[in-house]
């Protein structure tokens, strides 16, 4: 089963750390061992995985991202959101991560993000768990 996660974005672009949101949906599931998919069917925005411990590393990010994607440049998109179609295929639209023992396999810093790159909106994230056979 496919679990869709609403969320909510605040800005132009931002990073939300929606780790606890992926667990929540990881332990609706039941699964102990296997993969995590998370998907975004967006096209102006991206998941990415990335130290949550310090909101500054999200901040340079996006303050990298943004120059190496100007606002205003010669973009032929008459929407005016080309920056944002540009940065989310930079970031990308899906992660995996490892379920063992029903919990994430992260590593001590790690969060998932889910990147806006042309809000505010609402948008929706999927998650899908599917469980993995060890082999002795």
């Amino acid at each position: 089963m496919i679990q869709r996660l609403q969320v909510r974005t605040s800005g132009k672009t931002e990073f939300l750390d929606i780790t606890s949101l992926v667990e929540g949906a990881v332990r609706k599931n039941g699964m102990k061992d296997g993969l995590c998919f998370v998907y975004v069917p967006h096209t102006t925005a991206g998941i990415t995985i990335n130290e949550n411990a310090d909101p500054n590393v999200s901040r340079d990010m996006l303050a990298a991202l943004n120059r190496m994607v100007p606002l205003h440049d010669a973009y032929q998109h008459l929407e005016g959101n080309a920056p944002a179609h540009i940065k989310a295929s930079l970031v990308g639209f899906s992660q995996v991560v490892f379920v063992e023992s029903g919990r994430l396999v992260l590593g001590t810093w790690q969060g998932i993000f889910f990147c806006e790159f042309d809000g505010p909106r609402n948008r929706t994230v999927y998650v899908k768990t599917v469980k993995t056979e060890e082999s002795s």
